[in-house]
């Protein structure tokens, strides 16, 4: 169906000011802000295939520029930038909201916050949330940037950090550009080495999250901390 084919009162824009923003499906919501759609795929399609494509909003939130182009008609920049524009402004706010209300002390809130903040990285990033003695976070920094297999990690930056910031706990964490997030025997050992290192100073490692566009993963879940 062409766009032009939807009745006036239906289409996206006229629904929204008639009704308020509430009443509009994902789709509607993602079309307003597409605008127009490519030749034989109207702007609702258009929409819909992104959702689908990414496995919904939670799915497309961590999604990066050049995840985006993997749809046919969003490789021009205009489209694409004003997205990505939206989605970082929505993990923004999701995060600000995060690190005001959360105790970082279950599995699921610490994953959360980290696939918000790394998931979407074309690069591997290694970071650490700096905790205070309730586990509320201080400040989250990102300390090393590698390639994307590899990050070189120096535990004695990880404890300068931590005493500088009067940390009572640390949760470590890091992307997988390649999607899988599960642990490689360095993974593991440098986690060791680090819970080693916090312990000389009394800082407890909490946790290693392992987050990818597609998931994330907890290493304490796993007995692996």
């Amino acid at each position: 169906m062409s766009f032009k084919d939807i009745p006036l009162a239906a289409r996206p824009r006229e629904k929204l000011l008639a009704l308020g923003p509430g009443a509009l499906a994902d789709a509607e919501l993602l079309a307003l802000l597409l605008h127009t759609g490519i030749p034989g795929k109207n702007v609702l399609q258009l929409a819909q295939e992104l959702l689908d494509g990414f496995g919904g909003l939670n799915g497309l939130l961590h999604a990066g520029l050049d995840d985006l182009k993997r749809i046919k008609g969003m490789g021009g920049s205009a489209k694409r930038s004003k997205l990505a524009a939206v989605l970082e402004l929505a993990r923004r706010a999701v995060a600000e909201r995060l690190k005001e209300r959360e105790r970082f002390d279950s599995p699921d809130a610490v994953k959360h916050y980290v696939q918000l903040q790394l998931a979407a990285r074309p690069h591997e990033v290694f970071a650490a949330l700096f905790l205070d003695a309730q586990h509320r976070l201080i400040a989250l920094e990102e300390l090393f940037r590698g390639t994307l297999t590899q990050t070189s990690v120096y535990p004695r930056e990880v404890v300068t950090r931590a005493l500088h910031h009067h940390a009572a706990a640390v949760i470590l964490a890091h992307n997988h550009p390649s999607g899988c997030v599960e642990p490689s025997r360095a993974d593991e050992a440098i986690t060791q080495t680090l819970k080693a290192a916090l312990a000389l100073v009394d800082v407890r490692v909490l946790d290693h999250v392992i987050v990818a566009p597609g998931g994330a993963l907890s290493m304490a879940e796993r007995g692996l901390v």
